[in-house]
């Protein structure tokens, strides 16, 4: 169990932690000004697109879709989750300080991006022919190949 749960707690802890130095980039940096912060917001969900992204990429040359999937989901779920309800007590705000329309705006974004950067991983190793799937048709073919024909009588 510990071998599938601890890679998802890892993850999920690094997406907080990139979000924890986003929000205090911000709040030390530049004293919460609004232009610098959307800024380094923006900068933060780049970053986190790119990861899964690399993530993905990685993940699916080793495992088919259907293992690691729900793993991934479930780690960007928790972050999500931390981020939302953790994150703002960070820089000295609270989740519902800006309004709803905020709050579920970070929720759009940082979904918008994880799922994205998750989809243009997995494109990106399945349109080279990388993916697991991909790699054990090969394997198939290969060893199809490699068999020699039967001789039929009649």
């Amino acid at each position: 169990m510990k071998e599938r749960w601890l890679p998802v707690g890892v993850l999920a802890g690094i997406l907080f932690v990139i979000n924890v130095v986003a929000r205090l980039v911000i709040r030390f940096g530049f004293d919460n000004g609004t232009e610098a912060s959307d800024r380094v917001s923006l900068a933060m969900f780049a970053v986190i697109g790119v990861l899964l992204a690399a993530i993905a990429f990685v993940v699916a040359r080793r495992e088919p879709l259907a293992r690691w999937s729900g793993d991934v989901a479930v780690a960007i779920l928790v972050a999500l989750a931390a981020t939302i309800f953790i994150g703002p007590f960070i820089s000295g705000s609270q989740p519902f300080a800006n309004g709803a329309g905020e709050f579920f705006a970070q929720i759009w974004l940082y979904a918008g991006f994880s799922a994205g950067g998750v989809l243009l991983g997995y494109l990106l190793v399945t349109a080279l022919g990388l993916d697991h799937r991909s790699q054990s048709l090969k394997r198939f073919a290969e060893v199809k190949r490699a068999k020699p024909q039967r001789v039929v009588r009649r």
